[in-house]
């Protein structure tokens, strides 16, 4: 089944891509690889949905928040290469959270991110990944996601 497909049977509707907030490129393509910068969760009227876990935000809400990030970022690779049907596989993403020391369960909320990436690409969305702790990230936002996805020729 296509990624698309499996989209709409999940009655997963992509939120609308916005453009960089800085000097960069939401996407790069390269020799086949997709190459996506940095995607934070937004809340429903795109702010950032911010706070530090588990500080302000619970671990649940984290995996919440990365999940969010997730479909940002689908929606960004969408607009770069037309389809996602055309993923062959993700590689590899790099997950940060946004934590308060001692926190040690990064790995449990960037599942939220790569969970949704095996729903929708079945096991070509599981590729390599980090899930790190940073002390913060931009606008204070809970987690942000990088990804490396291979393309598939048109």
């Amino acid at each position: 089944m296509s990624a698309e497909q499996r989209l709409t049977d999940l009655g997963i509707v992509l939120p609308a891509s916005s453009a960089p907030v800085g000097s960069y490129a939401k996407v790069v393509v390269l020799n086949g690889i997709a190459y996506l910068s940095g995607q934070g969760p937004r809340n429903p009227d795109g702010t950032p949905l911010s706070g530090q876990v588990p500080g302000d935000r619970s671990v649940e809400e984290a995996v919440t928040a990365a999940r969010n990030v997730g479909l940002y970022a689908l929606a960004a690779l969408r607009d770069a290469i037309g389809s996602l049907d055309r993923v062959e596989q993700v590689v590899r993403t790099f997950g940060m959270v946004n934590s308060a020391p001692g926190f040690t369960q990064h790995p449990k909320v960037i599942d939220g991110f790569s969970d949704l990436m095996i729903e929708v690409f079945g096991e070509a969305g599981r590729g390599a990944r980090s899930a790190v702790g940073m002390s913060s990230l931009p606008s204070n936002i809970s987690v942000e996601v990088e990804m490396t996805v291979k393309l598939r020729d048109r």
